[in-house]
């Protein structure tokens, strides 16, 4: 190979290898901006969607709290009222509840909050058999059968034990299973649990949560008017509980 020729090849291998490195610098910005883009849309939709599950309009007329559709907890003189619209197989009530569940339970036990928590149907639809309808049925049976304290306990055992919105979902035994862990006697709760008689409660607080404007969960009320203060679940939860502290 003449000079004139390997002069010319170094120069083509040279000029490719410039225009390699150009196009790796070209995917590594590309991946970078990428990256950049994902996280923002992550946090946009993340905002969305927590936005929307406490969307519930200023317009909500619920009944103060002791209603025949909930369980409350903490003296009826208590200077503040917080009533909490959720469905068990709501991931956000999920998590408010377990962020302020040892919180507002001190505050309900020392007189300075009366809390009630009202479950309904908003993610089963017209599905009789989903699980937001047997949770919430299930749930009316042991408050019936067992009385407030043992419902309080299955209420967050339903929660600790939520499962995803996709399934699979615990089935009428794993609720008669949770519903004794919480102290309802079997006898009493097994049978209305699987023969579902539970069902017409629920319907009947899914409509009253309705006729109130409810159209999320969770849905918080503080002292009667809808209260939305904060940007994140832990952060609303924590808001929530200065404000009656």
């Amino acid at each position: 190979m003449s000079k004139k020729n390997r002069g010319n090849d170094r120069s083509a291998r040279a000029a490719a290898a410039m225009a390699e490195q150009k196009a790796q610098e070209r995917r590594r910005r590309n991946l970078m901006v990428g990256g950049v883009v994902l996280a923002i849309l992550v946090i946009v939709v993340g905002g969305y969607f927590l936005s929307r599950s406490l969307d519930t309009s200023d317009d909500v007329a619920a009944p103060s709290a002791g209603s025949d559709y909930g369980l409350t907890i903490g003296p009826d003189d208590a200077p503040h009222t917080i009533v909490v619209y959720e469905d068990f197989l709501c991931p956000y009530c999920a998590e408010f509840e377990k962020a302020t569940r040892e919180e507002l339970g001190q505050l309900a036990a020392d007189g300075k909050v009366q809390v009630e928590y009202r479950p309904f149907n908003l993610l089963g639809g017209d599905d009789e058999t989903s699980y937001s309808v047997r949770s919430a049925g299930a749930f009316s049976i042991v408050l019936d059968q067992s009385g407030s304290e043992v419902a309080k306990k299955f209420h967050d055992l339903l929660f600790d034990n939520q499962p995803s919105e996709q399934g699979p979902f615990p089935d009428d035994a794993k609720l008669v299973e949770l519903a004794v862990q919480a102290g309802a006697n079997e006898d009493d709760v097994r049978s209305p649990i699987e023969n579902g008689d539970g069902q017409d409660w629920v319907d009947r607080a899914t409509q009253a949560a309705s006729d109130a404007g409810v159209q999320g969960t969770p849905t918080i009320l503080l002292d009667g008017k809808v209260f939305q203060d904060g940007r994140t679940m832990d952060e609303l939860a924590q808001n929530l509980i200065d404000k009656v502290s």
